[in-house]
């Protein structure tokens, strides 16, 4: 196909040109939910340029006020509590993932934030309520032994601790009952995964259930003690290749199916990210269950609640997106709710339903007008091999979408999954004049276990294969130009971005590799010691174990620093300085053998980041860096 020289500039093709500080400065408002006796709202909104937790009456009209002041890094994760006086929130040091519990008392705004886990170097995870208990939490907490979670009961107006169960070793997801029983996950040696029951006084365990681990990667997903505490909701492939709901009998390990979707898996989104909307919606004051999220090309809910049915034929008319957040007040009557779409992030409502009145309460991105921004398109691709890859596609606005410059997006994992949202970076990219083209490549979840185990084996093998028959699809349909397609990717993605510049240097002229595995030898030598035991599932069985030699050969090979002489594709790589996960050794190994052959490779680091960035400045940074890097090597403009 001839080409002709590309005009990106947005003045030329009639679109608003949307800086960097548009894209990925916080947020104005996001992530509100309703207190618990429905007077006031909660939610995140910046502080010192620093996201954190506003709360705001809804009846007297009085201005919302900020219940937290971390200057130093953006709160995400906040929890409203039974008793109205006091709000949580969860932070960690400079991504370092040690989340400690800290408590703000609502009825004395001059009071700092109390930290209920100040033990340093300690992570408490897991929070969660028990309806059984008021007044109470559960949380785990590893300050004893950096490996070892134990089990603890907090009392949140005194914030005493009490232990419930010393983690005996080698288990995960202590779980206590209202009846004050006590079951754990052993991870085996072999892939399985065991369900035990354990007595607290001797350590024996009593074996209740056992799931395949080939079939769940990051553990069994959705894990929900049900409110009674005789049972567990639990994500099953039983008896089908798309993960269902089940409820598991605590007391005699049987399954029972509570719901499905003949074509769909549950929404597997927050396995990896868990600030994304769980595929159980569930009565926060109750624990029972409302509903249950598919997902495919967009969203699906399954209404098992005959008043949530109800509730929900009203919050869908609400807007084109799909229903993210969702809290009500004790009555169950008034609810907030934002949404998810590719264009109008974060829009945030209230309804009652008692008069089936709502109002607008906020969009989280003001400032960006829907209209300007680029449509996330599904798109099915098929690979060499006949694997149909589940894709999304999005093309500049204001030009024929023929001989684009490309960038093909990876996403993390690999066990997650692209879907229809907003993404910031698509948006950057298609502003600047680019296709984007985001593949859910084999070992993607979300797809069915076929699919997801299609993947093991196949790092720097067929998985890739996906991202390059992704491309030449592109190129096929006539919408990029072959000689001006660049990778981007974090976490995997970076990974992929390596790979893609190492396994098959001539197919891009550009790469950003963010947080990326160089060597998957190191890698998985380098990871915490408390998260070894679940490898088996994960990396183990999809790449390798370093342990054994052969399996570190093979992972040797599959490592882009074994192939580092092949580089020549320009390379910008971006780190942070705190990640636990791929730490920047990782990053500094590929710099440095690129530097030493003189290959150009452009460097940054944030030391007060860790796997991924959080502050805006960081992000604001790397993305500049990114849009000039693409806008030299893609014939761009900036």
């Amino acid at each position: 196909m001839t080409t002709v020289p590309h005009e990106t500039s947005t003045a030329a093709r009639g679109v608003p040109h949307l800086t960097v500080e548009d894209l990925f400065a916080s947020p104005a408002r996001v992530g509100a939910s309703i207190s618990p006796d429905g007077t006031r709202i909660a939610y995140l909104a910046p502080w010192r340029d620093r996201l954190n937790v506003w709360v705001e009456d809804l009846g007297t009209g009085e201005p919302a006020r900020c219940v937290t002041a971390d200057d130093h890094r953006s709160v995400h994760v906040y929890h409203w509590t039974d008793d109205p006086r006091w709000l949580l929130y969860e932070q960690d040091g400079d991504g370092d993932e040690n989340w400690h519990l800290h408590r703000v008392d609502l009825e004395n705004p001059e009071a700092g934030a109390v930290d209920l886990t100040p033990f340093p170097g300690a992570a408490a995870i897991g929070f969660e309520t028990m309806v059984s208990r008021p007044g109470k939490a559960l949380l785990r907490l590893n300050h004893r032994d950096p490996v070892e979670f134990d089990l603890h009961e907090i009392d949140i107006a005194t914030g005493e601790l009490t232990l419930l169960a010393r983690n005996p070793g080698q288990v995960d997801g202590l779980m206590y009952t209202p009846r004050g029983d006590l079951y754990a996950q052993v991870w085996k040696s072999g892939g399985d995964i065991e369900l035990v029951r354990l007595d607290p006084e001797t350590g024996e365990r009593s074996p209740v259930a056992a799931f395949d681990g080939a079939d769940h990667p990051l553990g069994v997903h959705p894990f929900q003690l049900t409110p009674d505490g005789t049972g567990v909701w639990v994500g099953s492939y039983r008896d089908g290749d798309h993960k269902r709901l089940a409820r598991l009998d605590l007391a005699t390990g049987a399954q029972s199916e509570v719901d499905g979707h003949p074509d769909l898996d549950l929404d597997p989104r927050s396995s990896v990210f868990p600030t994304l909307p769980s595929p159980l919606i569930l009565d926060r004051h109750t624990g029972e269950l409302l509903g249950v999220r598919y997902l495919g090309e967009r969203q699906v809910i399954h209404a098992l609640d005959p008043h949530f049915a109800e509730v929900l034929e009203h919050l869908e008319k609400l807007s084109e997106g799909d229903l993210s957040a969702v809290s009500c007040d004790e009555s169950g009557q008034r609810w907030v709710v934002s949404f998810t779409h590719d264009r109008d992030p974060g829009v945030t409502h209230l309804y009652d339903h008692s008069t089936g009145e709502s109002r607008l309460l906020f969009r989280a991105y003001p400032h960006l007008d829907p209209a300007a921004l680029a449509p996330r398109t599904p798109v099915t691709i098929t690979s060499r091999d006949g694997l149909a890859l589940p894709s999304y596609l999005t093309l500049p606005l204001g030009v024929e979408p023929a001989g684009l410059p490309l960038v093909l997006l990876v996403h993390g994992g690999p066990w997650h999954r692209d879907s229809w949202m907003y993404d910031p970076t698509a948006q950057l990219l298609a502003n600047r004049g680019y296709a984007v083209l985001q593949v859910n490549f084999r070992g993607s979840t979300g797809y069915g276990k076929t699919f997801l185990k299609a993947g093991i084996g196949e790092l720097a093998g067929k998985m890739h294969d996906d991202l390059i028959d992704a491309v030449d699809w592109a190129v096929g349909k006539g919408y990029a130009d072959r000689d001006r397609i660049a990778v981007f990717g974090g976490s995997y993605g970076g990974y992929a971005a390596l790979v893609g510049v190492t396994f098959t240097p001539d197919v891009f002229v550009a790469a950003i590799d963010f947080c990326g595995i160089s060597n998957l030898v190191t890698f998985l030598r380098s990871v915490p010691e408390f998260v070894k035991p679940q490898l088996h599932n994960n990396w183990y069985l999809y790449a390798g174990n370093p342990d054994d030699p052969a399996q570190e050969a093979d992972l040797w090979a599959r490592s882009p620093l074994s192939r580092v002489d092949r580089i020549r594709t320009p390379l910008m790589v971006v780190q942070g300085g705190n990640d636990i996960r791929v730490v920047k050794a990782e990053s500094d190994r590929i710099v440095e053998a690129l530097r030493a052959r003189g290959v150009e490779v452009e460097y940054m680091v944030k030391e007060n980041e860790g796997h991924g960035f959080v502050n805006q400045e960081n992000n604001i940074d790397m993305y500049h860096l990114a849009d000039r890097f693409l806008a030299r090597h893609l014939n761009g403009g900036s």
